[in-house]
């Protein structure tokens, strides 16, 4: 063969190759836009699912007052309890003496001390200590969970100190928050109705809950009474009335959610003792149990249902509160995993591990501000085992973040609005008299995931309009379930007539 035909051949396959990798790159390519226009078919989904519009967040806030009503007039009338908390008077200011919380209500549960100094001193010193709750005492035996808290709570009490005075010959009181339906028989006892948030213990349904932690107590050797069974919501409540008279409502956002407000005693039918002096009764409303037709659902909050624990209840929960907007993105991802090949190839094994992905990260993620979304990569690479991923790919899941949070604090918004609304609090004149109005909320997705508590205050703001929302306050009550708790032991001390005597 000569030298041109050498040459030529040799150009031949040179120029095939480069004809061959330019395919390669082409599909690619062709596959790459494929996989993203697939992946963006999926966001814009969610997007028009998850879809508040404030026509539609009035229709939400309208069914609450409605069941609201429903769940006053009648056990078993509504998707809501509307329990009856049997708290008629709360905080005044002159609380005095040494007394103990414990709030339970979540993955971690709080002791706490409070000494208390009337109108003068306040609440003089408080300490407090947070405990992480085993995962296998969440759907274990009763013995076994109150046990457990029954030993932290002693060694908590061993630690008193310098500054806090327990009366001679008096003994030591709680207040016990306890976040979860409860059908409440008296101001210090009442029965589970069931568990929530993840807690699954059979044995403990249907039984009174101070009887149990007292047991407990009694087994480990520590005398105090349980003056006082507090929802976390009305414990947030008190702990604000304690500081601001205009605290009506309270609201947490946190693992779970849950509304607590003052009701006129007249306004509920389906109390049947005698009216309270103050004319005022604390109402739990248990709204995580709302639900509505005008709710905007996804395939991906109905699997979540279908799968947990609860299937069929805590509907409104679980599009709003800290438990579950972590694993609705993750399903949400996984769906982009497998049907766009969002994350290459393979579906990363860890995207298919329910509440892997949790609240706390997707908030991290969201807030991530840095020009390469540094954050999003490490949480995608740690939690998820996602590595390499792209800024487009980054940006495409704070959008995701973006629209799932939205929904939830929007929701949250117009829960609070219907609750203003039946109180009649959705105005700037009451009774002739302008109104103000302050929301107490609590709990650690509002105080820490900004993106979602600047949305509900926004939110708020375009159903109230802008007169109407000067007058109605949403502040933030740091740990006010626990204060509260403390302060409602005190205020029902089996000490009270020896005081004021």
């Amino acid at each position: 063969m000569g030298k041109v035909e050498v040459g030529a051949a040799v150009a031949v396959v040179a120029a095939t190759a480069v004809a061959v990798a330019a395919v390669v790159v082409m599909r690619r390519r062709m596959r790459n836009g494929g996989r993203w226009g697939k992946a963006e078919a999926v966001v814009r989904e969610l997007e028009e699912r998850c879809s508040t519009p404030a026509g539609k967040l009035r229709q939400v806030a309208d069914a609450m007052t409605v069941e609201m009503h429903a769940g006053l007039a009648s056990e078993g009338g509504s998707k809501l309890k509307m329990l009856i908390s049997y708290v008629d008077n709360l905080p005044t200011g002159d609380e005095n003496g040494l007394f103990y919380a414990l709030d339970l209500g979540g993955t971690n549960f709080r002791v706490m001390r409070v000494q208390l100094g009337g109108k003068e001193g306040r609440v003089a010193k408080q300490e407090f200590a947070e405990v992480s709750i085993p995962p296998h005492l969440m759907t274990g035996t009763s013995h076994e969970l109150f046990d457990f808290i029954a030993a932290e709570l002693a060694k908590f009490v061993a630690t008193e100190g310098e500054g806090f005075h327990l009366s001679h010959g008096r003994q030591r009181e709680l207040g016990f928050t306890f976040s979860f339906p409860v059908r409440q028989t008296s101001i210090s006892s009442g029965t589970l109705i069931k568990w929530t948030k993840g807690f699954s213990i059979d044995d403990t349904v249907g039984e009174d809950v101070v009887a149990e932690l007292t047991k407990a107590m009694e087994r480990q050797g520590l005398d105090m009474r349980v003056s006082a069974l507090v929802n976390d919501t009305i414990g947030t409540l008190a702990g604000g009335r304690y500081t601001d008279k205009d605290v009506v409502v309270a609201v947490i956002l946190g693992t779970g959610s849950n509304a607590a407000y003052v009701e006129r005693a007249h306004a509920i039918p389906k109390w049947h003792g005698l009216l309270p002096k103050s004319g005022e009764m604390v109402i739990n409303m248990e709204w995580g149990n709302f639900r509505s037709s005008h709710l905007p659902l996804t395939e991906y909050d109905q699997a979540m249902d279908t799968e947990s624990l609860n299937p069929g209840e805590q509907i409104f929960e679980k599009l709003v509160s800290g438990m579950y907007l972590g694993d609705i993105v993750r399903r949400v991802l996984l769906r982009m995993a497998e049907e766009a090949a969002f994350f290459g190839d393979t579906v990363p094994p860890k995207l298919r591990i329910p509440f892997v992905f949790r609240t706390p990260d997707m908030s991290a993620m969201h807030h991530d501000h840095s020009p390469d979304l540094k954050i999003v990569g490490n949480k995608l690479k740690n939690i998820l085992g996602i590595t390499n991923t792209s800024l487009k790919t980054r940006k495409t899941i704070i959008e995701i973040c973006d629209i799932v949070a939205a929904r939830g604090a929007r929701l949250a918004a117009a829960g609070i609005y219907g609750v203003l609304k039946k109180m009649g609090r959705d105005t700037i004149i009451r009774d002739g008299e302008k109104q103000k109005t302050v929301v107490a909320v609590d709990g650690g997705l509002y105080e820490h995931y900004t993106f979602y508590r600047e949305c509900l205050h926004s939110t708020m703001i375009e159903l109230l309009g802008e007169g109407v929302s000067d007058t109605v306050i949403l502040e933030h009550s740091n740990d006010g379930s626990g204060t509260g708790a403390a302060l409602l032991a005190a205020s029902h001390s089996q000490y009270l007539d020896v005081d004021e005597s």
